[in-house]
């Protein structure tokens, strides 16, 4: 696979190192000539000084057959412009952004051509609940710009799930059982498995479906 890493920072020199040793090949990118000449990278990574923003630049690079373009730069408002141009004028099938500010996160959307946003302050307060909460519905993930999105429920006692088979616990139209965490093993759930009470229940959701509507199938009732 190829990859484009804009933003030569601590997050893009680690990424860029990461997928280099899983077998991919690497563009990075960093607008600062001084700091891209010092990068010692492994073979596979390409050090690019040329800015992100400007479509020159990415068209010198070749983004238009990177498979993913990952955003990853300080800047919010540099990361949702090399979004954009790397979705809309590169046609690039996967755009990752990085969000600095957590006020900004509902700007990283696919009108700017993200596919996944990602906040490392959200990421960290789903873990904590996850962590701390059993029987409480947890948003983990946002996929497609904010149209999908992959929550978790650990069942407690007195969860109406609890002793039913997943193709009975009547989930909405648009969500989907995708996996279930039993004693730390992962299960692949079928419509005749049983649920049973401790069971993380990982469901993918599009944003019509209220978690509400989730909550009220899984939890536990107070």
């Amino acid at each position: 696979m190829r990859v484009a890493v804009a933003g030569a920072g601590k997050v893009g020199r680690f990424l860029a190192e990461d997928l280099a040793s899983s077998g991919h090949e690497v563009t990075l990118i960093d607008k600062d000539p001084d700091l891209v000449a010092g990068l010692e990278m492994p073979a596979r990574v390409t050090c690019a000084p040329a800015d992100a923003c400007e479509v020159s630049s990415l068209q010198s690079l070749d983004i238009d057959t990177v498979d993913v373009m990952v955003a990853v730069t300080g800047d919010d408002e540099d990361n949702l412009v090399i979004s954009l141009l790397a979705k809309q004028e590169f046609a690039v099938p996967r755009v990752i952004a990085r969000v600095n500010h957590p006020k900004n996160h509902w700007l990283f959307n696919e009108s700017w051509g993200v596919d996944v946003a990602v906040s490392t302050p959200q990421i960290l307060a789903g873990l904590v609940e996850e962590a701390v909460s059993v029987g409480v519905l947890v948003r983990l993930l946002q996929f497609e710009g904010g149209n999908t999105r992959l929550v978790e429920v650990t069942l407690a006692t007195g969860s109406p799930a609890e002793n039913r088979a997943v193709g009975d616990i009547g989930l909405p139209r648009g969500a989907t059982v995708v996996a279930i965490v039993r004693e730390g093993h992962v299960v692949v759930p079928r419509a005749d498995t049983m649920l049973d009470r401790g069971d993380e229940v990982l469901i993918l959701a599009s944003s019509s479906i209220e978690d509400d509507e989730i909550r009220e199938l899984l939890a536990a009732r107070a």
